[in-house]
């Protein structure tokens, strides 16, 4: 398998570690949940003590109306997705890592063709790290394609293909964190577990009027969240309360006259639903400016490589370049990066286009450069695999998504000659 094998025992037991890199090319992991060590876990959520004042504003919690009313709405408004009440664990986990951070619209069409391509926890696990990395290519956060590649494979091999029932070995599993582990032991079990990802912040926020930033309050969303859980239908519950965040308690706009929390809510009893959950200051984004090389042979074919497995976008193919550097050209930027990443000259002609992308914590303009490869054999410096392929070949590699647009750029180019 593409990835390292790691033991069951030191699984269990890996603390929650993030590492990041400073290139643009190669930066470090962003936006894959993970949470603390599982022996950990009954201490890391330990809730700290509130002001008097805010105790005095949120208890008590009318927990019996509040879910009546809410499982009452959602019988008659919840959501028909194609994960929902799904008889295999399997595809109710696929559903919960796609929809990290990334809004059911966007998912439902990659749930559809990767059901197709992988229907069970065998053939995922089986599967080529391209192959996987092809049908996730577009969605993002590209961890957790990573992560659901490897997971499958612990499943198969420790679990005999069933997904497991203990909360705690599924908080030891790749990618999978505390929301992300109730979500699907509710879902597929029916187990009284709870969740607290971003709608169900600004619904709970929005419901005690929560007077700071949900990220400074995650100790007491979850004991709120644990609070108004319904024990003896959790898998509704829920769904109906990931549903309130996504259709009425959104972010703009909310609708607080159809709400059946509505007469429960302080924020709307005190009208400040608006300017809630608090948010906190944000620095802009840096920006930064890369080279980008597409290089030619004298075959006709193009110099593509692999990034390394660790890191954003880890495991995807893309055209090699980086960052340009104080008082260098854009040219001189890329002849640069291809010498120190693949140890080859090339000789750098024409701009192709320039195009702007961001990601969560940057962004950046690609400055792609036509370029014609002169001497050295291409080395594996600073990735894990190089090829010289075909234009008509790129399609079968997984590309980050604005190195598609080179693709698509070079593709009408070739087509109007």
């Amino acid at each position: 398998m593409p990835e390292e094998k790691a033991g069951s025992q030191k699984r269990r037991t890996k603390k929650n570690k993030a590492t990041a890199k400073t290139s643009p090319t190669k930066a470090g992991r962003v936006g894959t949940e993970k949470s603390p060590s599982v022996k950990a876990a009954a201490t890391a959520y330990t809730i700290k003590p509130i002001e008097r004042a805010v105790l005095d504003s949120l208890t008590p919690l009318p927990v019996l109306d509040l879910r009546a009313s809410l499982l009452k709405w959602y019988s008659r408004c919840g959501r028909t997705l194609p994960w929902r009440n799904h008889p295999d664990p399997y595809a109710i986990w696929i559903s919960e890592i796609m929809l990290q951070q990334t809004q059911v619209k966007t998912v439902l069409p990659y749930f559809q063709r990767w059901m197709e391509h992988f229907p069970t926890v065998e053939s995922l696990a089986m599967a080529d790290q391209t192959a996987v990395l092809k049908q996730w290519e577009g969605l993002g956060y590209y961890a957790r394609a990573r992560n659901l590649h490897r997971t499958a494979q612990i499943i198969a091999e420790e679990y005999g293909g069933q997904f497991p029932r203990s909360f705690d070995e599924v908080l030891a599993l790749p990618g999978i964190g505390r929301t992300t582990a109730g979500g699907i032991l509710s879902s597929a079990f029916n187990q009284s577990t709870a969740i607290v990802d971003g709608n169900v912040k600004r619904v709970l926020a929005r419901l005690t009027a929560l007077d700071r930033p949900p990220a400074k309050a995650m100790d007491r969303l979850w004991e709120i969240s644990e609070a108004v859980l319904d024990p003896d239908n959790p898998r509704d519950f829920n769904q109906a309360l990931m549903d309130l965040g996504a259709t009425l308690c959104t972010a703009k706009n909310p609708a607080c006259l159809i709400c059946p929390w509505r007469s429960h809510c302080a924020a709307y009893n005190l009208g400040t639903q608006l300017e809630l959950p608090m948010r906190e200051a944000k620095a802009p984004l840096p920006h930064k400016i890369i080279g980008v090389a597409v290089i030619w042979n004298d075959q006709g074919k193009i110099l593509i490589d692999r990034r390394p497995q660790k890191g954003l976008l880890g495991g995807l193919w893309e055209f090699p370049g980086g960052k340009l550097e104080e008082g260098e050209t854009l040219e001189d930027c890329v002849a640069r990066e291809v010498q120190e990443e693949l140890a080859i000259e090339i000789e750098v002609g024409e701009k192709i286009m320039t195009l702007d992308h961001a990601y969560t914590h940057f962004k950046v303009t690609l400055n792609v450069f036509r370029c014609k490869h002169l001497t050295g054999e291409p080395q594996t410096i600073e990735c894990d695999e190089v090829r010289w392929v075909e234009l008509n070949e790129l399609d079968q590699f997984p590309f980050p998504k604005a190195n598609g647009q080179i693709i698509d750029a070079l593709k009408a180019e070739a087509a109007a000659k």
